[in-house]
């Protein structure tokens, strides 16, 4: 089994072969589905036990509070916004009110919410949790398959650990969007890595009408694609090129229809407080978090040492020179986050589809010791437990 990896695999089309008949093709697919779920059995399993035991600590938690668990999962802050816009629909003007226009929420998740419950019995409070659980396991599937890819299997299984531990990672099973956007993300991802174009360009177009950060990922395939075709024409990958970025511009071109000025999507955000600064808000905070307030919250303590976290494992990342793919993705991803005017206690919620920032985190873990790992391991869960429970329970605003 192969642990590390000495080249970055090259961003080629798949071979091609003869024409097969539709049913080999459907079995052949089917196959290959099946062949792919049992390698990655270790990480959902790994995964769904680190779910488990931080959802468990959490209900402890709540109970003694005298809280109930389902109502702070499925209803609470943005969940809301989301079943809002799958009851009701859309606004029609921008307005005046500020964090009030749900057009700032992209559609994909709220329109799956309203399409599902259709046909399925409970609330769609309970049905988009449901969704993003389900999203969750595609998502640490999707996490898996990129890190085997590239550095076998034992490193695809702590990364999707790894993941599973973001101090943050309830938010996976919660009613909000990041376990769905972390699905495209990392299946688009594995698609490029694998030279299908096409299947990444869509994928990436979902993820653009999930959150607005699919913008990162659209850039990305973007200059990819720009490369490769730099080198010889591909249809393949100028289709895909092209499919990418359709999601996020389709939805913030109908926005602005919608309200009628070109600019409507951003209108919306001024309304959020969410501009973009070039990281002036960013160091502010973390200027006021760490010297000024003689005693600040502990959450966003953590949602700072994360943000520190990230920038250094993105440094880790291109030492360790990442196919260009991931590099791209998240390094975008991580300057959308550090360059916005906005909020600031969500960041480290938005850096959750950066699952590539933890590959040297999964590369370490695979060479340290027994002893090492099971300490790291135990730690990790604990850390996860611990500030899953308060970011819900104790901390008073959004995650």
């Amino acid at each position: 089994m192969t642990e590390t990896a000495t080249q970055a695999p090259r961003l080629l089309p798949p071979p091609r072969r003869g024409r097969p008949v539709p049913g080999s093709v459907i079995g052949g697919l089917r196959g290959r589905a099946v062949r792919a779920l049992r390698r990655a059995a270790p990480a959902l399993a790994v995964y769904t036990a680190v779910r488990v035991c931080v959802l468990i600590a959490v209900g402890v938690w709540a109970h003694r509070r005298g809280e109930g668990v389902w109502s702070l999962l499925a209803s609470d802050w943005d969940s809301n916004w989301y079943v809002g816009i799958a009851d009701h629909g859309y606004a029609d003007a921008l307005g005046t009110a500020v964090n009030a226009n749900n057009l700032a929420f992209f559609p994909l998740y709220p329109v799956l919410i309203k399409v599902v419950a259709a046909v399925t019995p409970g609330s769609r409070a309970t049905v988009g949790l449901a969704l993003a659980v389900v999203s969750s396991f595609v998502a640490a599937w999707g996490i898996f398959a990129v890190g085997h890819r590239l550095y076998g299997r034992r490193v695809g299984v702590l990364l999707v650990f790894l993941w599973a531990c973001l101090p943050v990672g309830l938010v996976q099973w919660m009613g909000y969007t990041e376990s769905l956007f972390t699905a495209a993300v990392a299946w688009s991802l594995y698609a490029l890595l694998t030279g299908r174009w096409i299947w990444a360009g869509v994928l990436c177009s979902l993820a653009g009408l999930t959150r607005p950060t699919g913008v990162a990922l659209a850039a990305a395939i973007g200059l990819c694609g720009l490369l490769a075709l730099r080198r010889g024409f591909l249809w393949r990958v100028a289709c895909g090129t092209l499919l990418a970025p359709l999601g996020w511009l389709g939805y913030v071109g109908w926005v602005g229809l919608r309200v009628g000025r070109w600019d409507g999507y951003f209108a919306v955000q001024k309304l959020w407080f969410n501009q973009v600064d070039g990281g002036a808000e960013t160091l502010r905070r973390v200027h006021e978090i760490l010297a000024v307030e003689p005693r600040p919250d502990l959450f966003l303590v953590m949602v700072t040492l994360t943000l520190f976290a990230a920038v250094v494992l993105y440094g880790a990342c291109v030492t360790h020179r990442q196919p260009l793919p991931l590099l791209l993705f998240t390094g975008a991803l991580l300057a959308i986050v550090l360059g916005s005017g906005g909020v600031y206690f969500p960041r480290a919620r938005f850096l959750i589809p950066a699952f590539p920032l933890l590959l040297p985190l999964a590369l370490a873990l695979a060479r340290a010791s027994r002893r090492v790992l099971v300490y790291c391991v135990s730690g990790t869960v604990l850390v996860a437990a611990y500030g899953s429970g308060y970011m819900v329970l104790v901390w008073g605003g959004a995650p």
